[in-house]
């Protein structure tokens, strides 16, 4: 098929139904919040726009000001505003006139240790940048920059340095580990991160020793109703940028969310456990995962029984980061009811990320991605990986066959997560090292997975592992070499109109695993382009 005809095929398809089994229901309007038009500025109470003097107990007196009269608007003039933690109200907006930069303390003894939330469980953290807790009816709006003085807190590879940069940052001051390859900015940074006796401690000493290296998430809103952020710059935070938490009726527009490219844990938006959220036409440019989607990790995570859900990404682009678009590999309360479109990612390690491991549990189900355009992608365009930081029985090597086919098989439990009815439409992409990859666990396989109307040139094609219920219609994959479509023991998959052009010798399918069944692939793929591994039936495929 010629990518014209692909096009005009994707644009055909955009207005079908889903099947019932993927179909993503209406999601409700996100409610914005109501901030009576009072308002008052930063400069009333004292603070001074010099980029030196602190502004901490300015911001919070406006903000109570406003707050005791029943709501309003804190307005921050242009100019540069030092100050330490700002803690948000209900019924206040902190408004940012254009020029306004708001630059948090770089002293981290500002930052006093919490009880919080990070990375799906109970944690102590030094006290976020921006922090709200219970509230309704709150914002974060205008046209000037937050900077969250990040570089005092991070630890920087030394293999993500020139260098240039790499002498000017040790000469900087902090402390290197004991191999040199990771700067950290204090020995209790140090400490905190390299030694196992650290991790995970409730010791009020031992949590004091190791304060530095308890980065804060920049913007912390928990459980917190009708919030707008809209129109701010959001740079250089200690860990996550933006973390909403247990949040409803969420809307984030027009936003710019980045982190220096090497930002350890520099992830742009992390919502766990929200529900009826809008992203739209924002920008992120990260240094870890940049729009994310969590609920909770492992036990801790089920035992919250909230999902995140109904969620629409609209409009919005992506540059640095690990992945784009991503869900998990927190997920253990589940994510459910999504719709992703009209977005743009560029340069991402990975382009739409699906992840999570054993030991989860959870459920991701009903999430729709159409019209989504990615290029410069040097892993891959797509992945779904249930076997997140540790390795799949393949390693996705053939060699490796043999053994995987062998390996013993866990039982499917409350631990084991689940991913299905996940429809990709209209998805292309310039350029990826590999074009998709579907790793599913055996015991638990992804299920119900489509991609329509899709287009891929890559270095490689697509391999799938372990899928059920899988549909393939008007995908064309152009890729330097190797197999285009690879499915290792995957039932009932369906395959229609697969164009594979630059395929000039060779299969264009490859099929292995023993239990391999019900592979239907198209009738004019002439019996040359299929091959089958040793102990797949032939009955296992036919033609329509």
């Amino acid at each position: 098929m010629s990518r014209s005809l692909l096009v005009a095929a994707a644009l055909g398809a955009m207005l079908s139904s889903l099947p019932a089994a993927v179909r993503v229901r209406d999601l409700p309007a996100v409610q914005l919040p109501a901030i009576p038009e009072r308002s008052v500025r930063l400069t009333d109470f004292g603070a001074v726009a010099d980029g030196r003097t602190p502004a901490t107990a300015a911001f919070a007196a406006a903000i109570e000001r406003v707050a005791a009269q029943g709501g309003g608007r804190v307005i921050v003039p242009a100019g540069e505003w030092r100050t330490g933690p700002i803690v948000l109200r209900s019924r206040v907006a902190l408004h940012l006139e254009k020029g306004a930069l708001i630059r948090f303390s770089e002293n981290r003894d500002d930052y006093p240790l919490v009880e919080t939330d990070f990375e799906g469980g109970r944690s102590w953290r030094c006290q976020s940048p921006i922090s709200g807790n219970g509230l309704e009816d709150i914002a974060i709006t205008g046209e000037g920059t937050i900077d969250g003085s990040g570089q005092v807190w991070r630890p920087v590879k030394k293999s993500k340095q020139t260098p240039e940069q790499w002498a000017a940052l040790v000469a900087s001051g902090g402390v290197l580990n004991p191999r040199g390859d990771i700067w950290y900015p204090s020995a209790g940074s140090l400490e905190g991160n390299e030694s196992p006796s650290a991790r995970g401690t409730r010791d009020p000493q031992k949590l004091a020793a190791i304060r530095d290296a308890l980065r804060p998430v920049m913007v912390s809103l928990r459980d917190c109703r009708r919030v707008l952020l809209e129109g701010v710059t959001f740079q250089n935070s200690p860990a996550w940028n933006i973390h909403p938490l247990y949040c409803e009726h969420l809307a984030v527009r027009r936003v710019t969310v980045t982190n220096p490219w090497y930002a350890q844990n520099g992830d742009g938006l992390d919502l766990d456990s929200c529900r009826d959220v809008l992203v739209e036409d924002s920008t992120f440019d990260v240094g870890d995962d940049a729009i994310c989607l969590k609920s909770g990790r492992d036990e801790a995570g089920r035992r919250r029984q909230r999902p995140t859900e109904r969620i629409t990404v609209r409009r919005c682009r992506v540059l640095h980061g690990h992945g784009g678009f991503v869900i998990g590999s927190e997920m253990s309360s589940g994510v459910r009811d999504v719709r992703v479109s009209d977005c743009e990612l560029t340069g991402t390690d990975v382009g739409l990320r699906f992840k999570s491991t054993r030991g989860r549990g959870g459920v991701v189900e009903n999430i729709l991605v159409e019209r989504v355009r990615m290029a410069a992608i040097p892993r891959d365009a797509i992945t779904f990986d249930l076997f997140y930081g540790g390795k799949a029985p393949t390693e996705v090597d053939a060699s490796d066959a043999a053994a995987a086919e062998a390996a013993p098989v866990p039982p499917a439990d409350i631990t084991t997560p689940a991913f299905r009815n996940i429809t990709l439409r209209d998805v292309t992409c310039e350029g990826a090292g590999r074009a998709a990859l579907l790793q599913g666990l055996p015991e638990m396989p992804l299920e119900n997975i489509r991609l329509e109307d899709c287009a891929f040139r890559a270095d490689a094609g697509i391999l799938m592992s372990d899928v059920v219920g899988l549909t393939l219609e008007r995908v064309r994959l152009d890729v330097a070499s190797g197999v285009p479509l690879e499915l290792r023991r995957s039932r009932d998959v369906v395959v229609r109109e697969l164009a594979a052009p630059t395929t000039t010798a060779g299969p264009v399918v490859h099929v292995s695993g023993a239990n391999s069944s019900g592979i239907v692939l198209p009738a004019n793929l002439p019996d040359t382009a299929v091959t089958r591994a040793p102990g797949v039936p032939a009955a296992a495929l036919r033609r329509e």
